[in-house]
């Protein structure tokens, strides 16, 4: 029981400590953080933390080094110091806004996209799969492509259609019926 009133008497006593630092130099850490932060809910924080700092060592005020308010004024000044460091250390926060869109997108949709397609292709026919692949991935017109591939440039275009053509049904139903359609 001892113990209890003891533990109550000591907050009492830092509590005490708290209300009277505030009380006599509140308004001084106040005046100093809002210089150095520019902002008053800012330096209202910088002001808490540093009580906050003070209770937890009220050992450091009472040790006779140096005044009380020059303590207390190093660590608010430290304070902002870390907050200043600590923002520039980590990337700029920006809402996201018609104006400001993100960074980096969503691929996963992409993603998804591209299995669907590399999935449909692989159920085409080698013949229509070539044709697409020359015309579409790599960019070659009609002709270049009939030259890769060693056929005639009508054959070409014939492969494409009945290809895409597959490609768009087994889209629009849902499944991949691609091998059925004839070129």
């Amino acid at each position: 029981m001892a113990a209890l009133w003891a533990r109550r008497r000591e907050e009492a006593a830092d509590e005490a400590l708290i209300r009277s630092l505030y009380a006599e130099h509140g308004r001084a850490l106040l005046a100093y953080a809002t210089r150095l932060t520019g902002d008053r809910a800012t330096a209202e924080d910088v002001v808490q933390e540093t009580l906050v700092r003070a209770w937890r060592r009220p050992d450091a005020l009472l040790n006779g080094k140096g005044s009380v308010r020059g303590w207390l004024l190093t660590v608010a000044r430290n304070i902002v110091t870390d907050r200043v460091r600590a923002k520039a250390a980590r990337p700029q926060e920006v809402a996201e806004s018609p104006q400001t869109p993100p960074v980096q997108t969503d691929h996963a949709d992409h993603v998804v996209d591209s299995l669907v397609v590399f999935d449909a292709l692989a159920r085409l026919s080698p013949e229509h799969r070539d044709v697409l692949t020359e015309i579409y991935f790599h960019g070659r017109t009609v002709s270049e492509a009939a030259r890769t591939l060693g056929v005639p440039p009508g054959t070409v275009k014939s492969r494409s259609y009945y290809a895409l053509r597959a490609l768009r049904q087994g889209f629009a139903g849902g499944r991949l019926a691609v091998r059925e359609v004839a070129g």
